[in-house]
């Protein structure tokens, strides 16, 4: 087997567009890197648009018994934007920097967990990736379904560690060790169109939205936990049908978010959502989806590991956070204890898109620590 180069590997995989839901030619090649370190891999395509089809894979590495150590990462990455400086999808090295869309968030620590996976001299239990390509979308197809394969072949991994870019200004500054919950919602208060000059013959429905919008602004959900800040409702739009300044709308639309901690469910702050609402208009549509609910990996073996090897390759002491937004640990905690870690994250998402070479081989070296570490367990 030859080493893989993080670097390099990173380059090859931004340079293949994987707009979410991702499928095909970035996940042949990230297959043909792990097939060449003595990975079984197997992937799977599921779904339908609008949510699919998404491709997902499973590769694992079986040296008989003893623990078994997971990484999971994903290939799709949101759209380009306008203002980059060439093309998005050509990975260019400049300055010291890896650029392309995916280099931060995340083709490059996948790249860096692969280099990790190829040096090291495994000689029992099991090392396996679970790959996504649909993580920066609704994961309707993604990993869910990647837990169920597993669940049907009765494969369960010890630990799983995420690559999600969750350093602030230096590599190995915080680590996650849980993640915030997440409901996306949609209000919609209908009325009478009508002409403003006759409010009489109408019925306009944006009062009563402006008066939803505010008991639920003032809603407390709660002070937050010695884990969690407090959890937070957010409104991100608000529209009606029309823009003519002399005509009653039909009907007004709002749409919110909230992030809430571990003293919440989802299901629970809908409802809240939706008692607000009606207590106001009874006739409110309220729409909702959870993203995902919030989850803390209590202290442990995975927690010691990785900031362990942390400390050993930077000399830096990380802050454990649960901060920031959603990952696929939302998922994966059902299996397992999971912890969050990966590169400084500042141009995640961002025109431009960069991450350090040093940061990315430094990378690979911490995720080496920790697989060997977690083999290594009696």
């Amino acid at each position: 087997m030859s080493l893989i180069d993080p670097v390099d590997l990173a380059a090859k995989l931004i340079s293949v567009p994987s707009v979410t839901p991702a499928s095909g030619a970035v996940f042949d090649l990230l297959d043909e890197a792990l097939t060449g370190v003595g990975f079984a891999v197997h992937r799977f395509i599921l779904g339908e648009a609008p949510d699919g089809p998404t491709e997902n894979m499973v590769a694992i590495r079986d040296r008989g018994p003893g623990p078994h150590v997971s990484f999971a990462g994903h290939l799709d990455v949101v759209p380009a934007g306008e203002g980059w400086t060439g093309d998005a999808f050509t990975a260019r090295i400049e300055d010291g920097r890896l650029f392309g869309r995916g280099a931060n968030d995340m083709k490059s620590a996948i790249a860096a967990a692969a280099a990790a996976a190829s040096a090291i001299d495994q000689r029992s239990g099991t090392l396996s990736f679970l790959i996504t390509g649909d993580e920066e979308g609704y994961a309707t197809w993604g990993t869910p379904r990647i837990i169920d394969w597993l669940n049907e072949r009765a494969i369960r991994p010890d630990m799983i560690l995420i690559g999600e870019p969750t350093s602030e200004t230096a590599l190995g500054d915080t680590v996650k060790i849980g993640r915030r919950g997440s409901v996306n919602l949609w209000l919609t208060v209908r009325g009478v169109q009508g002409h403003v000059a006759y409010p009489h013959k109408a019925d306009n429905p944006v009062p009563r939205l402006a008066r939803i919008c505010a008991a639920l602004a003032d809603l407390h959900l709660d002070d937050g936990t010695e884990a969690f800040p407090p959890s937070n409702l957010e409104f991100t739009a608000l529209a009606t049908p029309t823009s003519a300044s002399n005509l009653i709308p039909g009907e007004a639309t709002a749409q919110a978010n909230i992030r809430f901690n571990n003293l919440h469910d989802g299901e629970a702050l809908i409802d809240l959502v939706t008692r607000t609402a009606h207590a106001i208009d009874p006739a409110c549509e309220v729409r909702a989806r959870i993203s995902g609910e919030a989850f803390l990996t209590p202290p442990g073996t995975l927690y010691d590991l990785v900031t362990a090897a942390i400390r050993e390759e930077t000399g830096i002491a990380p802050s454990l956070s649960t901060g920031g937004g959603t990952s696929d640990g939302r998922f994966l905690i059902k299996l397992c204890p999971v912890v969050d870690f990966g590169l400084p994250n500042a141009t995640m998402h961002k025109v431009g898109e960069s991450a350090g070479i040093e940061d990315i081989r430094a990378l690979s070296r911490i995720y080496r620590r920790v697989f060997e570490g977690g083999l290594a367990r009696a």
